[in-house]
């Protein structure tokens, strides 16, 4: 990952263009051109357009920076009702009759200087306000987005628009009615975009954020998530990337009038640049790269030689079975730390892959066994089916169906193959073997394929995760990688397939044929094996042989006084 060193900041702002700003003094603007400025907490930076047309009777100013807070306000002493603070913030400005000049204050919130893009978008009377109707937050007319993050989702709420007015008029009252002439008729449209994988670059923000901030930009470069009516609350929850940068924005439209104004792009990347561990340059454990490293090194095994090894298969899903549900309940009834519920779950692992292993070899049962084995095999595909657009449809917010849709999906594959159990068992090693792989990837090069099971394991995990939609990005990162998944998962199958299908499906009950062996050597007098002393009998010569060891050699020879 590559942060923008804060020595180029000046070299940025010098290659801005014509209209650059400095650490202090005038910036001019133009509306709609956007414009980088350098700031600093002691000189605020005065911004201003001239020259606005009369049919402009709206302008939204907004600037932006990647991790520093910044100060906008109407005047130069902010205050509570005319500021706002933050990375991405911007004000509404109600133009008067025959006003044609705007002017805003800027300022770092910190000690420093700060890198930040701004621009100016002008509205016509017929276009919406945004955040026109703000009742929560300080200002009058709030256009901002405000967003909050955890590890599990994010956060994005605004203050509902009201319709647009001609210069000099009142305002239409927000609560004067529920019918087509009133605000009520408004709808949101809520936009979400992916900035570059692994580039955290303050120059890459600056430039991506510039397709977020205007109407037709917007619909070109975004991807529509949801539409909310009046009706609903305006807030709207995702499901956390740590480490990949997201911008969102919201579009309201009116449709009487066909038009349409953006609110204030708000970004994040789920993750603190300031934290010396866990930041957004170094976000897996130690704890956890040597988890899932250990567990792709057996996944490959598996890959390849899972059938054949029948009982090192059986231990590697059971380990898989057992880690899963250890790691759920650990995490929701205790309160013990990551490393710590990590190494509970890796113990559970073991117990758990022995049990397996050590069911078929006292009972046999390969049907047993192989619901095991399709169970982790339907976990990970009905994990895949929820993982695409699937997953966000509004019917699936509902825990129960949920559930219930899942657990019917993963029962369905070891119930398709309970004929074939042999290829059952070769396409549960090929694939979810390889998949530990794209696991192991993850911990060191950010992908969105872990997000595959990860979503399920939040979900499992948090009751409040059903409402976060979980679109993630598909970038050259995602496909490379899962070129790597499939290349393993369809070679291992392949070679597996080719080198079992002269051999027999399964290996013989263990435990059988060990009581026939022992039986066999009881009474055959000819086996050698028959005069082998008991187990008890052999370890106490075991143990004397040992003790001779530390004993001193005795002398050879006589020695008594009558040789002397």
């Amino acid at each position: 990952m590559r942060v923008f060193p804060g020595s180029a900041l000046l070299l940025l702002a010098v290659l801005a263009g014509p209209g650059r700003g400095g650490a202090s003094g005038l910036l001019e603007l133009s509306l709609g051109k956007f414009r980088n400025v350098l700031l600093n907490q002691t000189s605020p930076v005065e911004a201003v357009i001239r020259n606005i047309a009369s049919n402009v009777t709206v302008v939204v100013f907004q600037v932006h920076a990647q991790q520093s807070d910044v100060v906008i306000s109407f005047d130069k002493t902010p205050s509570v009702n005319s500021s706002g603070t933050g990375v991405d913030r911007g004000l509404v400005s109600l133009l008067r009759p025959q006003q044609t000049v705007c002017t805003w204050y800027l300022r770092a919130l910190d000690a420093g200087q700060v890198l930040s893009t701004a621009i100016s978008i002008p509205y016509m009377e017929r276009d919406p306000i945004p955040g026109g109707c703000n009742l929560e937050f300080d200002l009058e007319v709030d256009p901002n987005i405000y967003l909050d993050y955890t590890l599990v989702d994010i956060h994005i709420k605004f203050a509902p628009a009201n319709l647009g007015y001609t210069r000099g008029a009142n305002p239409p009252a927000c609560d004067a009615g529920t019918g087509q002439n009133s605000r009520w008729r408004l709808r949101y449209d809520v936009y979400q975009y992916f900035l570059p994988e692994s580039d955290l670059s303050e120059m890459v923000l600056m430039s991506h954020i510039r397709k977020m901030s205007e109407v037709h930009s917007i619909k070109a470069h975004g991807t529509k998530m949801l539409t909310l009516t009046t009706d609903d609350k305006t807030n709207v929850y995702f499901s956390s990337l740590p480490g990949q940068g997201v911008i969102y924005n919201v579009i309201v439209w009116d449709p009487l009038w066909n038009s349409s104004a953006a609110y204030i792009p708000v970004h994040t990347y789920a993750c603190s640049f300031a934290d010396l561990v866990d930041n957004c340059s170094s976000l897996s454990k130690l704890s956890t790269k040597v988890f899932f490293t250990a567990f792709a090194v057996l996944g490959l095994f598996i890959c390849f030689f899972g059938h054949r090894f029948w009982k090192t298969d059986l231990f590697f899903m059971g380990f898989i079975v057992a880690a899963f549900f250890c790691f759920v309940i650990i995490t929701r009834v205790t309160a013990l730390g990551y490393d710590e519920r990590l190494v509970l779950t890796a113990a559970a692992g073991i117990v758990g892959g022995l049990l397996l292993a050590g069911s078929w070899w006292r009972f046999g049962s390969v049907l047993l066994c192989m619901f095991a084995v399709g169970l982790v095999l339907g976990f990970l595909f009905a994990s895949t089916l929820f993982f695409t657009p699937l997953g966000d449809y509004r019917v699936f917010r509902d825990d129960v169906v949920f559930w219930l849709t899942f657990t019917s999906v993963a029962l369905m594959v070891p119930v398709l193959f309970v004929g074939c159990p042999r290829i059952l068992n070769i396409l549960a090693s090929g694939i979810v073997g390889s998949y530990t792989v794209v696991l192991a990837v993850a911990c060191y090069v950010y992908t969105s394929l872990a997000y595959i099971t990860l979503d399920l394991l939040r979900r499992a995990l948090n009751d409040d995760f059903s409402r976060a939609y979980t679109n993630v990005p598909f970038q050259r990162n995602d496909l490379i990688i899962l070129s790597v998944w499939v290349m393993l998962a369809l070679s291992g199958v392949t070679m597996q397939l080719r080198r079992e299908r002269s051999q027999v499906p399964f290996p013989p009950h263990p435990y059988l044929a060990w009581k026939r062996e022992r039986e066999r050597r009881s009474t055959n007098v000819l086996d050698p094996s028959h005069h082998i002393p008991p187990l008890r009998e052999r370890v106490h010569n075991k143990l004397l042989h040992f003790k001779e060891l530390f004993q001193k050699d005795q002398p050879a020879g006589e020695r008594t006084p009558l040789l002397l």
